[in-house]
C-alpha cells in the first residue's frame, strides 16, 4: 500500500499527545504554526494543557535523533517532519482570493503546497474541527477527523439484550437459579430479558456469568438507601452497582433517567455503618468512603473567576450532586446502627467531616490511589478517552469505579458522542469480566422532563 502524508492540525495533538503512533508508517507533517499554537496551551492543569506538555517534550526527544526539517523516523516506521511558513506571497498563490492570513488558512496552504508537490503520494489534512475540514473540503482538499479512539456510536453496546426462551426453560431457570441455553453470543455481565416464546408477556430477568458461563437471576434489594428502580434498565444498573465482584460500572443515559441518583444511593449504603472490609461472598462489602468527582465545564458561558476557598470555587459546578444527596439524605431514618452515626442526622456536610464522603473536582484525582473505596465520576461523557484511563488507574486494592453520563450532551469543545471517555470505555471493556455497563433510556424525573427529553432531542 503507497505511503500516505497526513497533515495535523493543533487539535488533534492536543486532544492525544500519542496521536504520532497512530499513523503506522506513513509520513506526518506538522505546520510550524501548529508549534506555535501549541506552546499557548502548555500553561496550565487541564488535560489540554498536559498534552501540550507532553508533545512538546516528545517532540524535543525526537529532535535529538536527527533533523526535524528533513525527517524523523518514528518507531513504527513513519516519517515525521516540521515544515516552516511559506510567506504570504506563496500563501496568496495558493489559497483562494479573500481568505485571510489566519492560523487555519496557513495550515490549508501547507496541505495545498504539498499536495501540489506529492502528485503520486496521497495528502490529508487531520483535524477535529469540524469547519476546518469543510473549508479544506471546499478547497479539493481531502480531511478527515482524528478517530484513533473513536467509537462507531449506532452499534454502541447497550449492555443488555433479550431472549426468546421456551415455558420449560423459564420454569427451570426460576426454579435452578440458572440458565445455561442460549449464551453463545452474550458479552460478560450482559443483562439479559428472558421472554417465554407462549406468552410475550411472561419475561424473568438476569445477568450472564461468563465465569460460570451461565444467566443468574439479579440480587437487588427491593430499595437503595430508600430508592427503588422503577423500571428493567434501572434494576439492571441497581444490579451491578450493588454487585462487589463487579469493579467498572458504567452508566449512560438522557437527562432525567436516575443514573446519578441511583449511583449516589448504591454509594451511600455501601459506604454508610460499618468501617469493616469483607471479602467473604456471604458478606455485604462496606466501602471506606465515597468519592465523587465532575469535570469543571460550565454549560453556556462561563461565569468567570469565583472567590473563596477551593469549596467554593468548586460548589456551584456540584450543585447537581449536592441536590442529589439531598434527596437521598433527607430522612431521619437513614440513621444508622453504626455507633459512630447513632442519633446522627445524617448530612452530606456530616458525611465530609467523617470522612465517608468526598465531592471534587475531577483535577484533583491526578496522582491519588484509593483502596477500598468507591469512586463515583459524574457527567464522564465529557472526559477524553486519556482523561478516563487515568481515573480508572487511580483504583486501588477492592475499589469500585462508577461512570455516568449522557453522550448527547457534550460541553467539552474537543470531544464528541463517538470519541469522549465514557462511550470509549464501554466499548473497550465490554468483554471484561471485571466490567458492566447499561445505557437507561426511560425518564423517572418526572413527566414533563421526560416530555422534554423527548421532544427537545
Amino acid at each position: 500500500m503507497a505511503r500516505k502524508t497526513f497533515v495535523l492540525d493543533t487539535n488533534v495533538l492536543l486532544h492525544s499527545a500519542d496521536a504520532l503512533n497512530s499513523f503506522e508508517d506513513n509520513e506526518i507533517v506538522i505546520p510550524i504554526v501548529v508549534l506555535d499554537e501549541i506552546d499557548k496551551f502548555k500553561k496550565g492543569s487541564s488535560e489540554i494543557n498536559r498534552n501540550a506538555r507532553l508533545f512538546i517534550k516528545k517532540l524535543d526527544e525526537l529532535r535529538l535523533q536527527g533533523s526535524l526539517t528533513d525527517g524523523i523516523e518514528l518507531p513504527n516506521g513513519g516519517l515525521l517532519k516540521v515544515v516552516i511558513d511559506l510567506g504570504k506571497t506563496a500563501m496568496s498563490k495558493l489559497l483562494p482570493d479573500g481568505f485571510e492570513n489566519s492560523n487555519d488558512n496557513r495550515i490549508l496552504a501547507h496541505v495545498l503546497e504539498l499536495k501540489k508537490h506529492n502528485k503520486t503520494r496521497k495528502t490529508i489534512l487531520v483535524s477535529k474541527d469540524i469547519n476546518m475540514r469543510v473549508k479544506a473540503d471546499a478547497m479539493g482538499i481531502t480531511a478527515e477527523d482524528y478517530e484513533a479512539d473513536k467509537v462507531e456510536i449506532n452499534e454502541l453496546y447497550t449492555g443488555q439484550t433479550e431472549i426468546y426462551i421456551t415455558p420449560e426453560e423459564m420454569s427451570d431457570f426460576y426454579k435452578t437459579g440458572k440458565m445455561t441455553n442460549h449464551i453463545e453470543d452474550l458479552k460478560p455481565n450482559e443483562y439479559v430479558t428472558m421472554i417465554n416464546s407462549n406468552n410475550p408477556n411472561g419475561t424473568a430477568l438476569g445477568r450472564y456469568d461468563s465465569i460460570m458461563r451461565e444467566i443468574v437471576p439479579l440480587k437487588i434489594e427491593d430499595s437503595i438507601f430508600g430508592i427503588t428502580p422503577r423500571n428493567r434498565e434501572q434494576r439492571f444498573a441497581a444490579d451491578m452497582l450493588l454487585n462487589d465482584r463487579i469493579k467498572l460500572v458504567t452508566i449512560m443515559g438522557k437527562a432525567g433517567t436516575g443514573k446519578t441518583l441511583l449511583a449516589l444511593a448504591a454509594g451511600l449504603s455501601k459506604v454508610i455503618g460499618s468501617s469493616d472490609i469483607y471479602d467473604g461472598d456471604d458478606e455485604v462489602t462496606r466501602f471506606r468512603k465515597l468519592n465523587v468527582y465532575r469535570p469543571i465545564i460550565p454549560m453556556g458561558k462561563d461565569i468567570g473567576y469565583l472567590p473563596g476557598r477551593e469549596e467554593d470555587k468548586i460548589h456551584p459546578y456540584m450543585y447537581p450532586i449536592y441536590d442529589n444527596l439531598e434527596y437521598l439524605l433527607h430522612d431521619d431514618s437513614f440513621r444508622k446502627d453504626d455507633e459512630k452515626f447513632s442519633g446522627t442526622n445524617i448530612t452530606a456536610k456530616y458525611l465530609q467531616d467523617a470522612e465517608k464522603l468526598e465531592v471534587k473536582a475531577l483535577t484533583y484525582i491526578r496522582g491519588r490511589s484509593l483502596p477500598y473505596q468507591i469512586i463515583l465520576v459524574d457527567e464522564a461523557q465529557n472526559l477524553t478517552p486519556h482523561e478516563a484511563k487515568t481515573i480508572i488507574t487511580r483504583a486501588g486494592e477492592g475499589t469500585k469505579i462508577i461512570l455516568t453520563g449522557d453522550i448527547n450532551q457534550i460541553d467539552n469543545p474537543y470531544i464528541d458522542s463517538t470519541s469522549n471517555g465514557l462511550a470509549y470505555i464501554v466499548e473497550r471493556f465490554k468483554y471484561q469480566n471485571l466490567a458492566a455497563h447499561v445505557t437507561l433510556t426511560k425518564g423517572e424525573r418526572s413527566d414533563l422532563a421526560e416530555l422534554a427529553a423527548t421532544l427537545l432531542d
